[in-house]
């Protein structure tokens, strides 16, 4: 085979693959957006600083800038997030509301958690953002000296919607609620890998 015939064989399925991100685009991280607003806590998999794991969950609100949760370091989870940075988490779909239990609508990510310092106006931003969410609760628990903000910023995650339909996601990518309608600041995020286009 000739080169000329090899480059445009190359050009045709880079365009055909080019094509299959856009419609993904623009049909996936809608659908991821609406997800994880719809969604009030999120899963927590924590470890000790001897390696224990630990698995629990906390109310979020979601920023620009990373998902916030407010914690009491007297949990588990709480002294965890204070040991060790790195954390896995899950945002699930509602057992009631799946069509089937074995293949649940779940986004998950790796994230590195880092704790807020009251004097900031990140603090102030992520209490904000967890009492526009949850209301007056908020407000009195964050005044708690036991009580931490933490800022969970995702490394990548997995989106999944169904058997045979799981999307590899950027960090970018799981905190740009805003990107479809300002137009991602010039382009739209890319998504990095798939398994199964949805339907």
């Amino acid at each position: 085979m000739s080169e000329q015939k090899v480059s445009e064989q190359t050009a045709v399925q880079e365009k055909v693959s080019a094509d299959k991100e856009q419609r993904l685009r623009e049909k996936l991280l809608p659908e991821i957006e609406e997800f994880k607003t719809s969604r009030s806590s999120l899963q927590l998999a924590t470890k000790s600083a001897a390696g224990v794991p630990n698995a629990s969950y906390a109310p979020f609100a979601l920023a620009d800038d990373g998902f916030y949760i407010l914690v009491s370091e007297l949990a588990r989870h709480g002294t965890n997030l204070k040991e060790s940075s790195e954390v896995s988490v899950m945002l699930v779909e509602d057992e009631s509301e799946a069509k089937t239990i074995f293949a649940r609508k779940r986004l998950t990510f790796d994230a590195h958690a880092s704790i807020v310092d009251r004097e900031t106006e990140v603090f102030t931003k992520g209490v904000a953002a967890l009492s526009a969410r949850f209301g007056e609760m908020i407000d009195n628990l964050s005044v708690l000296k036991d009580f931490n903000l933490f800022k969970l910023t995702p490394h990548h995650g997995l989106y999944v919607k169904g058997f045979g339909q799981a999307f590899s996601l950027t960090g970018s990518e799981l905190l740009d609620v805003d990107w479809k309608r300002d137009g991602h600041h010039g382009g739209a995020p890319k998504v990095e890998a798939e398994i199964a286009e949805p339907a």
